[in-house]
C-alpha cells in the first residue's frame, strides 16, 4: 500500500458524533480468540433498583459500527455482570444493523439497555466495561423482498 492510498474500511468502530472530545476508548479485544470486543462506559452513569413499569437504562458508548453487507453487530452483557452488578440487557441482546451507522437520528450511536435487578442502584463509571461487541454474518432467505431504507436511529426499522 502505497502511503496516500487509503486502507478500504471492512469492519469496525468510530467515535460516534457529540463524543469526538470525550476521550472515547474504541472497543478491543482482550485475547487472540475472543469473539467479542470489550466495550466501555461513555459517562458516569446510575442504573437505578428496578422498580415495576420503569424503562431500562440506556448506556452511552459513545462509538458507532460498520460493516459489510451481510453482517450485524451482536452486543451481549458482560458475563460476570448479571452476578456481580445485577444487570441484565432488557433486550437480551442487542441487534445493530449495517444501516444503523450514521443514521441521521444519532449518527449510529451504540447504547446498551440495562435493567438492575439488585436492591441498590448501580454506579458506572466513565470507561468500565459494560458489554461486548461481536461481528457476525446472516443469512438470507429465498424470495427476500427487503427494499426498506433506515430512516432514523434507536428503534426505528419497523416504522
Amino acid at each position: 500500500m502505497k502511503g496516500n492510498d487509503k486502507m478500504e474500511k471492512v469492519r469496525g468502530f468510530e467515535v460516534a458524533k457529540g463524543f469526538e472530545e470525550k476521550n472515547i476508548n474504541l472497543p478491543v479485544r482482550k485475547t487472540k480468540y475472543s469473539a467479542g470486543y470489550d466495550v466501555e462506559a461513555a459517562e458516569d452513569c446510575i442504573i437505578p433498583s428496578f422498580k415495576k413499569g420503569m424503562k431500562p437504562t440506556l448506556i452511552k458508548t459513545g462509538i458507532k459500527a460498520y460493516m459489510q453487507d451481510d453482517e450485524v453487530l451482536i452486543l451481549a452483557n458482560r458475563s460476570s455482570n448479571p452476578g456481580k452488578k445485577g444487570l441484565i440487557l432488557a433486550n437480551s441482546i442487542g441487534v445493530i444493523d449495517k444501516d444503523y451507522y450514521g443514521n441521521p437520528d444519532n449518527d449510529g450511536h451504540i447504547m446498551f439497555a440495562f435493567f438492575n435487578v439488585k436492591d441498590e442502584d448501580i454506579e458506572i463509571k466513565k470507561g468500565d466495561y459494560i458489554g461486548q461487541a461481536i461481528f457476525q454474518k446472516y443469512l438470507i432467505v429465498d424470495n427476500d423482498s427487503a427494499e426498506g431504507e433506515r430512516a432514523g436511529g434507536f428503534g426505528s426499522t419497523n416504522k
